[in-house]
Formats: C-alpha cells, structure tokens, sequence
C-alpha cells in the first residue's frame, strides 16, 4: 500500500515537491486555496494584455531540466524556454545608461562607459562568483541544508573561506570595481532573493555568474506556463491537485502530524505533511496555539526577518517605448540610502529602484500590436517590519514620477489598463510572512545567509518547501527546494512503495 503525501499549497515549491514525491512512489494529494495554481508564480490579463504577476526572470533552468527529468519527461515537451538578451538594461539619476549581458566583450564595452579598466575588473569579479556558485554545486544546491554543520559535511575548510564568509555582498562588489556605477548593478542582483547588499553574505555574489555565465531566459506564453507545465505532469502520475481548498490546519498526534483539516471539514489523513505556507505563518496559523508552538514561531522570527515585499503595478499601455528592453531597472541615487529606509527605517524608500518587466518585447501574445504589457516592481518594507501606516496610491505617483522624470514622461496619460499588489494583497492571497516575495531574508549578522530548516523541530513527519526554507527565494530556488525536501523526505520516511 502506498504511503500518502498530502502538500499544503501549490507553489512552485509545492509542485516540485509534489513531482519528485509521487516519482517516488507516494500518493500525492495537492491541496490550495486560491482558485489557480502556481503561487506568486500567477497570471492577471484584461483589454487584451496579459500579465505575469510574479517572477518575470527565469535564471539557472537547469533546476526544471532536473525535476522534469527526475520523472522521466523532458522539460521542452511542456514549455519553451528561450535565453533573453540584452539581460537588463540600467538607467541611473544622471542619464547613464548600461545594458547588462551575457556578451562579455560586449559587456566590457558597456562599462567602459564608466570605467577604465573593465576587463581586468569583469574577469576578476566573474572568476571568483564563478569558483561560488561550483562550490555550491557541491552543496547548496544538491542537499537541503540547516546550518554550518551541514557545510561542513561538504566542504574543507579552504573552500569554505573561499565562499567569503567574512564579507557582505557589497562589501565584495566593492573590492572588485570602486565603482558607483557597476557596484550599484551587481549589487542589485542580491535582489532576486530579496535582500540587503549591506547584509546578506558575499557567497550572493554568485548570482552575478548565475546570470552573465548561465543566462537568464523567459517562457514563452509567459511564465506562468511553468506551472502550467508541472500540472501536466501531475496529471500524467495521478496526483491529485485541488483548487479552492484552504486548509484549516494540520493534524497532531503525540508530537506527530498526522494529516491536515480543510475549513470544510474534509480530512486527509497521510504519512507526510508538506507545507508549501511559509514556516512562521504555517506554526502560526495551522498548528495549535499552546505555548511550545507561540514559542517556537516567536524564536524563528528572531533569526529569519522576512525579505522585501512589494508594490505592484500592472500597466497596460497605448504605445511601445523603443527606449525599454525585457528587463529594465530605474536605480536609485543613493543605494544606501534606499536599502537604509527599506530595512533599517522600515519605510519605502524616497527615491526607490524601479524594476520595469516587458515581456511584449520577445513575445507579441503578451499585449495588443503597438502597445506593450508594463510589470512595474518596486520594493517596500513587509509589514512585518514597516513602522507605520502608508498610502499606497501615494507611493504609486512616487513612482510614476521617478519614471517620468527618467524618461517616460508620458506614462500616465498611455495607461488604458491598471491593476496592483500590495504587502496585504500578498499576505491574503498566499499566506506570505508580512507580504515577503521571497521568504526568508539572508543576513550575514542574524542567521549566515541560511534558512529555516525544511525538517520541523517541533513534529514528526513535518516537512516545509519554498522560499523561507533551503535554498530560498525565485523560481529556481523555491523549484529546487521542492527536490531538496523531497530527498530529504525519502531519506528520514523512505520511499511511498517502500
């Protein structure tokens, strides 16, 4: 008799772990309370435009190549996936303009804009991101990993000071270029996990060869088919995946979970509980508040801060911006400054980076001709750690207005269709911590760039996927974290046919 899995939301987290787990021989059940699939990872559409709501960059896709090969398919027969070039294009205060991109002497011929030694300054920086990320091929991205204990399972003491480990990324930026510029792009790339620069450890650093030496890429049809795609192959080995089924909460037996209730009263009973909900808010809301679990969630908070959350507009436009590519970040003056009043102060910034997504520009389904899809992200606070209350249709002109000023000056009067997100939008509809887009933040000072274990401590049988646990946040991240739980599972619990 097979043993059955029955997984708390369908994140790409959740999916991926839904995968690897019924590959393994469990009866899979998928339970979610929204009325799609996918997460953040979601789509919005009217007047013809169609939109990704959440991640709109796919880096390292070996991750998907992995879990659709782990079940015998190949990613390919599901989606498309194409790289993107120029990767970002970079618009500064001043009237700088840089494009980013894989093209490394084209690369160089883009800093030379603001700098004199570019290639001696881009080898260095790439050789050591590069030796990162190959050391955390051997570790952090092949086990679920808790804690420096588990490092050290798989590496020398040499490769662990060779990850940097005294450093934060801006620290590291900084030694390799002495650039405004370029340490403000390559500092910016910490953001895909939603972190400070001037916090989170240097081993971030990585994510700059992530990038340049592996590519970023877009699914066609939008990202959205990547949930799309792993649905399909949920169907293809029978797991089952419910809609519109929020849970009420786990069952718990003598320090066990047993199964989950949903608030209609449906009980599935299982050998594994996966929570696909972030861990703080999963102890907070689906276990029973006694003094163990308040104590053990109140702990967790101490050490795992939420990363940024978001205001986000959706703007569909009358016109096409020739000056805009696929990605485009609107930087701020005064980096520090920004990331100060974000974490520090617990307010938006002033004057805050604007991130710019046009997916129209390499697929013409996305937006009518002549007109073009705008996915407007600007970081905030998560409500977790705001102090004070704010106005966000305020803080939307605050960024209109940056872009006006920095170019688009015509933007408003273009707007034919507008939707948004907020801190509370992302907290109600996926149960986010304070709004957080990518879980846990990594700080050097409060928990060494590591997350919350994907084993609970406080039940048996417990386990938990996504961004607030190894190896974070972004949808490779949260797709291998679906894997690494997944190993783990089979390593403490065996195999579902066993």
């Amino acid at each position: 008799m097979k043993k059955k899995a029955v997984i708390i939301g369908a994140g790409l987290g959740g999916l991926s772990n839904a995968i690897r787990l019924a590959g393994d021989g469990y009866e899979v059940t998928v339970l979610e309370q929204n009325e799609t699939i996918g997460g953040k990872l979601n789509q919005r559409s009217g007047k013809g435009y169609t939109f990704d709501t959440g991640p709109s960059i796919l880096t390292m896709p070996w991750v998907l190549e992995q879990l659709f090969e782990s079940v015998h398919r190949r990613v390919e027969d599901y989606m498309t996936i194409e790289r993107i070039e120029p990767q970002w294009r970079t618009f500064f205060e001043d009237g700088v303009s840089l494009d980013v991109t894989s093209d490394l002497p084209q690369m160089i011929t883009e800093m030379e804009k603001v700098t004199n030694a570019p290639a001696s300054q881009l080898t260095s920086f790439l050789s050591y991101s590069e030796h990162m990320y190959e050391l955390c091929m051997k570790s952090f991205y092949k086990y679920s990993i808790s804690g420096l204990s588990d490092l050290r399972k798989s590496h020398k003491m040499k490769e662990l000071l060779a990850m940097d480990p005294f450093h934060t990324v801006a620290q590291g930026t900084h030694k390799h270029f002495n650039n405004a510029y370029l340490e403000q792009i390559f500092n910016f790339f910490v953001m895909y996990v939603g972190s400070n620069p001037y916090q989170a450890p240097s081993i971030f650093n990585q994510l700059a060869y992530v990038q340049l030496g592996l590519g970023i890429h877009y699914v066609q049809g939008g990202m959205y088919n990547i949930a799309r795609g792993m649905k399909a192959v949920l169907d293809e080995l029978r797991a089952t995946v419910k809609t519109e089924t929020p849970v009420s909460h786990v069952l718990t037996e003598k320090g066990k979970a047993k199964g989950v209730v949903t608030e209609s009263g449906d009980v599935y009973e299982a050998d594994v509980v996966v929570s696909n909900l972030e861990v703080i808010p999963a102890y907070e809301t689906l276990f029973p508040k006694d003094k163990q679990t308040r104590k053990a969630a109140k702990k967790l908070s101490k050490t795992y801060e939420p990363t940024v959350s978001g205001l986000v507009l959706l703007l569909g436009v009358d016109r096409e911006y020739e000056q805009l590519e696929h990605h485009n970040f609107f930087f701020s003056e005064d980096p520090e400054l920004e990331f100060k009043q974000i974490f520090d102060q617990g307010r938006p910034a002033d004057d805050p980076t604007v991130y710019i997504g046009v997916s129209k520009k390499n697929d013409n389904t996305q937006a009518p001709g002549g007109k073009e899809n705008l996915f407007v992200l600007t970081h905030v606070p998560p409500k977790t750690l705001t102090k004070g209350s704010f106005d966000w249709d305020d803080y939307r002109q605050v960024v209109l207005n940056k872009l006006k000023r920095m170019g688009l000056d015509d933007i408003e009067d273009r707007i034919e269709f507008e939707t948004h997100f907020t801190p509370d939008t992302l907290e109600s509809l996926y149960g986010a911590n304070g709004g957080s887009i990518y879980g846990v933040a990594a700080n050097k000072k409060t928990n060494g760039g590591f997350k919350i274990p994907a084993k609970s401590d406080q039940y048996d049988h417990l386990y938990f996927v996504g961004g607030s646990t190894h190896p974070g946040g972004g949808v490779p991240m949260v797709t291998l974290s679906g894997q690494l739980t997944a190993d783990l599972i089979v390593k403490h619990e065996g195999k579902g046919n066993a």
